[in-house]
């Protein structure tokens, strides 16, 4: 991937983004999501008022409204969430609580919207819900190939493998042990 993207618009530009870290990512998003994801990125790409968010009591404000008031809220605490996880996985860290509350609280609020089946988008949500880990993965990509470093530390990637089943957590543990990551029985003994 080089390192300067060239389009005639923005919009070009960040799906030339998505588009690199999907392929380094080694997932193809359907059109819809890959889509979605660039229009995200394009909507809180200057909105540094995101990071003063708690997410947990806007999604249960966003329970809590109606109408387009509750679809925009939770639509928003799934983006951010989707955003946390993929590009600033750190901090879940600062906050004391692993990266799959991010994801576990985005597809909450993904799946709360694809309930309401009157929302024209509903499938869209669903969709969002369903592939929320892949989506993070190819947000955490794009972020390596920008800064090079990988965007966990080896234990929170084995966290995130664990919770989620993250592929991009996977290829991030191999990149540092040729072991293979296992569960262990459930009446283990401590």
């Amino acid at each position: 991937m080089s390192d300067l993207v060239l389009g005639p618009n923005s919009t070009a530009q960040w799906h030339t983004l998505v588009r690199d870290a999907e392929q380094a990512a080694g997932c193809a998003l359907a059109e819809e999501l890959e889509s979605y994801l660039v229009f995200l990125l394009m909507r809180f790409v200057a909105k540094p008022e995101m990071a003063h968010s708690v997410l947990a009591l806007e999604y249960l404000a966003g329970q809590a409204s109606g109408g387009g008031l509750r679809h925009e809220r939770l639509r928003d605490v799934g983006d951010k969430c989707l955003l946390y996880s993929g590009l600033f996985p750190q901090r879940a860290r600062r906050r004391r609580v692993r990266l799959s509350y991010y994801v576990d609280l985005g597809r909450g609020a993904y799946h709360a919207l694809a309930q309401n089946t009157a929302h024209q988008h509903a499938d869209t949500y669903e969709a969002l819900a369903e592939g929320f880990v892949n989506l993070m993965d190819v947000l955490q990509i794009m972020r390596r190939l920008r800064g090079g470093e990988a965007p966990l530390d080896p234990i929170a990637a084995l966290e995130l493998l664990r919770d989620t089943g993250s592929a991009g957590a996977r290829r991030m543990l191999r990149e540092v042990t040729d072991a293979e990551p296992f569960e262990a029985p459930s009446d283990a003994r401590h």
